[in-house]
């Protein structure tokens, strides 16, 4: 469901972007172009059960190789760039100028973060989401190399669980997303893990830094083994 804000009689603030999160509810604009911010609060929601993520043997391959470096929330404003940059596939994007300044100003208070994946010292991948309590809000992703946002993804998955997150919420489903076991949930249902989530501490940095592509994919193994 979207809610047209009323020619946006109030400041969007971060600390009101917060507060929407924690209520189910995330922001958008129709285009990079637009200055306006809608909200959207879905009927059926798409989840990541962090228990059951799938990694296809191919993408296995490439994570255990590590011939991308993994960073971890060290340039926000790269990664939201390049989300918001038009490719071949996709030559709008709902990324303006509000959103990278709320999202900005979320990330120097703690409350967003990335992973960037690099290759010969370039950044060629990556993704960014808000956390709140043991819930982590995935925005978007891009790649600029085969695989790149999809070791992103990985690497996210393991730096959850190490974290002790509950919920990784991806807004929608879609093909791309589920074949790595995102499934779609009604919003009753999603709103009640959000509020178990939200009560319960975690901890983004759990994991360190330089973690390996093999030492990532373990961590996801085991938490699938329980």
């Amino acid at each position: 469901m979207a809610n047209e804000p009323d020619d946006q009689k109030f400041e969007i603030t971060p600390q009101v972007l917060l507060k929407a999160y924690a209520c189910g509810v995330f922001p958008m604009a129709e285009s990079a172009d637009d200055p306006t911010i809608f909200w959207l609060e879905p009927e059926h929601r798409g989840n990541l059960p962090l228990d059951s993520f799938y990694i296809p043997k191919r993408l296995r391959r490439t994570v255990r190789s590590d011939r991308f470096e993994i960073r971890v929330s060290t340039d926000f404003q790269a990664v939201i760039e390049s989300c918001a940059a038009p490719t071949p596939d996709r030559e709008e994007t709902w990324i303006n100028g509000p959103i990278k300044e709320l999202y900005g100003a979320l990330f120097y208070k703690g409350y967003c973060q990335t992973i960037e994946v690099y290759k010969e010292g370039n950044l060629v991948g990556g993704l960014y989401g808000v956390n709140l309590g043991s819930a982590f809000f995935g925005e978007t992703m891009f790649s600029r190399e085969r695989d790149a946002s999809k070791v992103a993804l990985v690497h996210l998955v393991a730096r959850l669980i190490k974290g002790g997150f509950t919920l990784l919420d991806t807004q929608f489903l879609t093909d791309h997303l589920a074949q790595f076991g995102v499934i779609e949930i009604d919003r009753d249902i999603y709103m009640e893990k959000l509020e178990a989530a939200l009560q319960i501490p975690a901890n983004f940095f759990a994991l360190q830094d330089d973690v390996s592509g093999a030492e990532a994919l373990a961590i996801i193994d085991d938490a699938s083994a329980l």
